[in-house]
């Protein structure tokens, strides 16, 4: 009756309490539930002195059994030898060995993972089976894989939007007719440029003889001239460089990298070179060139896109009075050449 009785009862603790030790007077694991025996190992803990498996950290125990049996009702906090990553809590409590439940004189010690449930599940396999149906660890895993869900869901919702927001910035700073980037784009390219302090060039572009291709041709061979000359300007910048549609026919390019000015002048004459190059539209020919004004940011103690716009303005007007089809590279004494010249027009001297 007595071996029925602890049968039963182990059977009992195994369903309600599957981390649970039973031990015998000298502190011998005589049986372990379902869940301690996995994840104490395929050798099994039966036959093993508890403390021989697991060190308390608290409370300090007397050495010994008696130790463990003066803290009973007390939280152990435990961690398994060999294993320092594993801690666990637990709680000690003796067996009516009398009545025919467990060993005479032998304790209960039931286990628990504490904040370390999560880490032990992943290490042991562990399922919703291993713990007591009562056990808030079941619930507390089914809210750690539903904040899992909930936060894989919330990041590829993230990742969505900032694809959206991105393609929606880029649309709006893109020239639908030349996928060039637009006026909008000029701004935030020259702020990141002074935020760095990089020495950059600007480079305005002004097409020449546009309108007349326009006026003789037709609007469809204009656009057809303006994406040969976003392909053009494409091919002689880097990557890093930006080239803009600032509208009609007016292009700015900025340079993040300002070449040396002899190499600019050369690439100037380069750009001119491929504009001037007939092209061919209905058996008809467009012919056009362009004129450049160019400054750098070195030419300002704090640069500023709207003097900077403003310099290469007076730059590409220099480059126009010179007859066009060439370049003109800002210098401060410019700003006074243009204002006498615009005086002596105004006088007609």
């Amino acid at each position: 009756m007595t071996s029925d009785r602890s049968a039963a009862s182990g059977t009992l603790l195994d369903v309600l309490c599957p981390m649970h030790l039973v031990l015998d007077a000298d502190g011998r694991i005589v049986h372990a539930g379902p869940t301690a025996q996995k994840v104490l190992g395929p050798a099994g803990p039966v036959g093993r002195a508890f403390l021989e498996l697991f060190d308390v950290k608290r409370p300090r125990l007397a050495p010994g059994v008696a130790g463990l049996r003066a803290a009973v009702g007390r939280r152990l906090h435990c961690v398994l030898r060999g294993a320092p990553g594993i801690e666990l809590k637990g709680v000690a409590a003796p067996l009516p060995g009398d009545r025919g439940i467990g060993p005479p004189g032998g304790l209960i010690v039931d286990l628990s993972f504490g904040i370390g449930l999560i880490d032990a599940v992943g290490r042991h396999d562990l399922t919703s089976r291993d713990f007591a149906a009562t056990d808030l660890a079941v619930e507390m895993l089914y809210l750690v894989e539903a904040k899992a869900a909930v936060m894989d869901a919330f990041q590829k919702l993230s990742q969505r939007l900032q694809g959206a927001k991105a393609a929606a910035e880029e649309e709006a700073h893109t020239d639908t007719l030349t996928g060039l980037r637009n006026r909008r784009a000029l701004d935030p390219v020259i702020r990141r440029l002074i935020a760095r302090g990089a020495d950059f060039t600007l480079m305005h572009l002004d097409l020449d003889y546009f309108k007349s291709v326009n006026d003789t041709l037709g609007h469809a061979a204009g656009d057809h001239v303006l994406r040969r000359v976003a392909r053009i300007l494409r091919e002689e910048t880097r990557s890093e460089d930006t080239v803009i549609r600032v509208g009609g026919d007016e292009f700015v390019l900025i340079f993040a990298e300002a070449p040396s000015d002899a190499r600019l002048a050369e690439l100037a004459r380069r750009l001119i070179r491929r504009l001037e190059e007939p092209l061919s539209i209905g058996g008809e020919m467009a012919r056009i060139s362009g004129s450049i004004g160019t400054t750098r940011s070195a030419n300002y103690a704090t640069p500023r896109l709207a003097v900077m716009m403003d310099d290469a303005d007076l730059a590409l007007y220099a480059a126009k009075e010179a007859g066009r089809g060439c370049h003109v590279a800002f210098a401060p004494d410019l700003r006074r050449a243009v204002a006498r010249h615009t005086v002596d027009a105004a006088t007609g001297d």
